[in-house]
C-alpha cells in the first residue's frame, strides 16, 4: 500500500472539500436573498407603482439573519457534542471504561492502546468498551488529545486477533492525531446550522392558530427550498470529507503497524458479519462519521454515505479485491489445531458455519 501517497491525496481532497463547504454557505446566503426577493415581489413589490424595489437594508438584514441561524446552529451543535469531553460522548454512545482486571480480552485492548500511544507519539487516550455490541466496530471521540477516547465493541474483542486489534486501534489513533474528531464535530454543527434555515422556513410556511395561511406562506416556502438545497449540499460535502478522512486513517494504520492484514483483516471480518446478518448497535445519524464502519439502517444515496464501502477500503489496502474473512481468531485456531494442520487453508472465503464461534 502506498500509504504516504494516499495520505497526501486524502489531505488535499479534504482541503478542497472544506473550501467547497464555505462556498456552499455563501451560495445559501445568495439563494435566501433571491428567494426572499422573489417572494417580496410576488406578494407586494411587483404590484407597487413606480417599479420594483426592495426595502432598505433588505439584503443586509437577510444575510445577517441567515448567518445568525447557520453560525448559531453550528455553535449550539458543537457545544452539545463537545460538552463533557470525549468520555461523556462515548458514554452516550453506549461505552464504558475498559476493565483490564475483568478479562484477558480487555487487558489485551488496554495494552495495545498503551503501545500505540508510544508508537504514534500521542497522549494515551481513555480506553472504553461498548459491551453490548456484537458487531465489529470502534470509534474515537474528544475535542483534543487531552480528553480523547478510543472505544471498541465487544464484537471486536471477541473476534479480532491481536494484529487486527492493533490495526483497528491505529486507525482510531489517526483520527485523534489528525484532528478528525474535532473537524467532524464542527462540520456536524455547520450542517445543523444549514438545517435551521429550512426549519425557519417550515415554521413560516405553517398555518396560523386558526388554520389560515397568510402571505408569509410564500416567504416560508422560498426559505424552505433554499434551506433544503443548502442542507443537502452541506450534508453531501460533510460525507465527502468524512470519506477522505477514513482513507487517511486507513493509510495511517498501515503505516504505523506495518501490516496490511491488521486493518485489512478487520474490514474483511466486518464483511463476514454483514453477510451473516449481525445487527450492530445503532447510533444517530450525526455520529455515524465517528465509527470505524458506518451502520446507519436503510440505504441512502452513495454520495451521502459517511464511509467508503468496505470493498473500496480493502482494495486500497491490498491493491486487489478480497472477500470476507473467517471470524475465528487465527492464533487460537492454530493453537487448537492438531499437529500438521495449523496454518493450512484459506481464510479469504466466506465464514463457515462452524460451532467454534457465535454471533450473538
Amino acid at each position: 500500500m502506498r500509504f504516504f501517497e494516499f495520505q497526501r491525496d486524502a489531505r488535499g481532497r479534504t482541503r478542497r472539500l472544506l473550501l467547497a463547504f464555505l462556498v456552499t454557505v455563501a451560495a445559501l446566503v445568495l439563494a435566501v436573498n433571491l428567494a426572499l426577493a422573489l417572494a417580496w415581489g410576488l406578494t407586494w413589490g411587483f404590484w407597487m407603482p413606480g417599479g420594483f424595489s426592495l426595502p432598505r437594508h433588505f439584503v443586509a438584514v437577510n444575510t445577517g439573519v441567515t448567518l445568525l441561524f447557520v453560525l448559531g446552529g453550528w455553535w449550539v451543535e458543537t457545544t452539545r457534542l463537545s460538552d463533557g469531553g470525549g468520555v461523556r460522548l462515548a458514554e452516550q454512545m453506549g461505552a464504558r471504561p475498559a476493565q483490564p482486571s475483568g478479562g484477558l480480552d480487555e487487558q489485551r485492548f488496554v495494552n495495545i492502546v498503551h503501545e500505540m500511544a508510544i508508537a504514534s507519539g500521542l497522549k494515551r487516550p481513555t480506553a472504553m468498551v461498548v459491551a453490548r455490541d456484537a458487531g465489529i466496530n470502534a470509534f474515537a471521540t474528544g475535542w483534543n488529545e487531552d480528553d480523547a477516547v478510543v472505544a471498541v465493541t465487544q464484537g471486536a474483542l471477541d473476534h479480532l486477533t491481536r494484529e487486527e486489534l492493533q490495526g483497528l486501534v491505529a486507525h482510531e489513533f489517526s483520527h485523534i492525531g489528525e484532528g478528525d474528531t474535532r473537524l467532524n464535530m464542527r462540520l456536524s454543527g455547520m450542517v445543523f446550522g444549514l438545517e435551521m434555515i429550512y426549519r425557519m422556513g417550515q415554521h413560516l410556511f405553517e398555518p396560523d392558530a386558526r388554520g389560515r395561511r397568510t402571505l408569509a406562506m410564500l416567504i416560508g416556502l422560498a426559505v424552505m427550498v433554499a434551506g433544503w438545497l443548502g442542507w443537502v449540499a452541506g450534508h453531501a460535502l460533510q460525507a465527502a470529507v468524512s470519506r477522505q478522512r477514513e482513507y487517511l486513517a486507513d493509510a495511517r494504520a498501515v503505516q504505523w503497524t506495518r501490516s496490511r492484514d491488521g486493518l485489512g483483516g478487520v474490514l474483511r471480518k466486518v464483511m463476514a458479519q454483514q453477510r451473516a446478518g449481525v445487527v450492530p448497535r445503532q447510533v444517530g445519524s450525526t455520529l455515524q462519521h465517528l465509527l470505524l464502519v458506518g451502520n446507519e439502517p436503510g440505504a441512502v444515496a452513495h454520495w451521502l454515505d459517511s464511509h467508503p464501502t468496505l470493498e473500496q477500503r480493502v482494495r486500497r489496502i491490498y491493491g486487489r479485491t478480497l472477500g470476507p474473512l473467517s471470524l475465528e481468531r487465527r492464533e487460537e485456531a492454530v493453537a487448537a489445531a492438531p499437529l500438521g494442520v495449523a496454518g493450512g487453508g484459506d481464510n479469504s472465503a466466506s465464514p463457515p458455519d462452524a460451532p467454534g464461534w457465535t454471533l450473538s
